[in-house]
């Protein structure tokens, strides 16, 4: 028989249990038990009134990055509840010829900002491009040569080196449009007034890095190493973002221009490579079923039809930000969500109707305004 101190107890116990059994199938529960992840109470054990200390899972929480062989077999004996959800900011649609139309650009320096921020994605590239060995045609980057034609390659690129090269920039390049966003969200409520639609184009621009990166995941899971490198970048990058952006807001705008230069000569570069026959089991991958159904594309796209897309997007992040830097920081309502008086004149917009590679200037965005733009908050 159980006394009254023992019925409080199981009280608490069970409370601690609550949120467990809440959301968690009855079946999977042995599972998650024999995983060592839940603990549970025999019939006959004796109760302490510590009891609940014991679900803890800060020692299982490290080893879950790096998928440990304990994580990937509670994994696959336990089926996740997956709900299918649309996106939060749709991609627009994309014809093929504005894809195929993406060409290589560099917008050149003007001011000490410019040259600060071209150093630095320079030293990167190199940095970067030194230690896996990667090498790619000057010709090609500057725009003069013909990247299916290159000259004499030292350094061949393979569909794995490739894709552990895609998985490691995009890991990365998703970290700038969520450090602004946050910066200038936080910002906003300190000065209580608003951003004037910057904080959106940001967040949206980070959440399409963050799918590119999980479509290249469907093809290729990397290693502990890699998990390893990225843990480590993106803990450098990220604060090293953060500072600069609360320094001058509008070199970093104008660092993540010239990085995606980079990032369109890159996927330009893989574009070769498929159509030169290089990689020729990519001919005719399919597109992951994330991918067809983000991007909204044909039935029967191909991995070529996927970096083509990827491509585009990354030219539209090197206009968005080139774009941002031209303007006031402070005060400029964001050019991509303006309404203009003329709307089949050429303007800023999120699409790629209208594109200018090295960005549009201050000048022209407001000259091309409508006075009656509505901005988002």
């Amino acid at each position: 028989m159980l006394t009254t101190s023992h019925t409080a107890v199981m009280a608490k116990t069970a409370l601690c249990h609550i949120s467990i059994h809440t959301i968690t199938p009855a079946a999977t529960l042995p599972l998650l038990r024999a995983a060592g992840h839940i603990y549970t109470f025999k019939q006959h054990q004796t109760f302490t009134p510590n009891a609940c200390h014991r679900f803890s899972t800060a020692k299982t929480l490290p080893f879950e990055f790096f998928s440990s062989k304990r994580s990937q077999e509670t994994k696959k004996n336990v089926q996740p509840l997956t709900v299918h959800s649309e996106p939060a900011w749709p991609h627009p649609v994309y014809t093929e010829k504005q894809a195929n139309d993406i060409k290589i650009a560099h917008r050149a320096t003007r001011n000490w900002s410019d040259w600060v921020a071209l150093s630095a994605v320079r030293i990167l590239r190199w940095s970067f491009d030194r230690a896996t060995g990667y090498k790619h045609d000057q010709q090609v980057a500057l725009g003069k040569a013909d990247a299916a034609n290159p000259s004499k390659q030292h350094f061949a690129m393979t569909s794995e080196k490739w894709l552990t090269r895609f998985i490691f920039l995009e890991s990365i390049a998703g970290v700038p449009g969520m450090v602004g966003a946050m910066l200038r969200h936080l910002h906003s409520l300190r000065k209580l007034r608003r951003d004037n639609g910057w904080i959106e184009t940001l967040l949206e621009e980070a959440y399409n890095e963050r799918m590119h990166l999980l479509t290249f995941l469907k093809l290729r899971q990397p290693g502990w190493f890699m998990r390893a490198m990225i843990l480590g970048a993106q803990g450098v990058f990220f604060n090293g973002f953060f500072l600069s952006y609360l320094i001058s807001p509008r070199t970093c705008h104008r660092f993540v221009g010239y990085l995606e230069e980079e990032a369109v000569i890159t996927y330009t570069r893989a574009i070769a490579d498929i159509d030169s026959g290089k990689i020729p089991e990519w001919n005719q991958l399919p597109a992951p079923d994330i991918a067809i159904s983000y991007w909204q594309m044909k039935k029967g796209a191909t991995m070529r039809d996927l970096l083509n897309y990827v491509r585009a997007d990354e030219a539209k992040h090197r206009e968005v930000n080139h774009t941002l830097a031209n303007l006031a920081q402070e005060v400029d309502p964001n050019p991509f969500l303006m309404k203009y008086e003329a709307p089949e004149v050429e303007h800023p917009v999120k699409g790629l109707q209208f594109t200018k590679p090295t960005g549009w200037d201050r000048e022209e965005v407001l000259a091309k305004a409508s006075t009656k733009t509505n901005m988002p908050m």
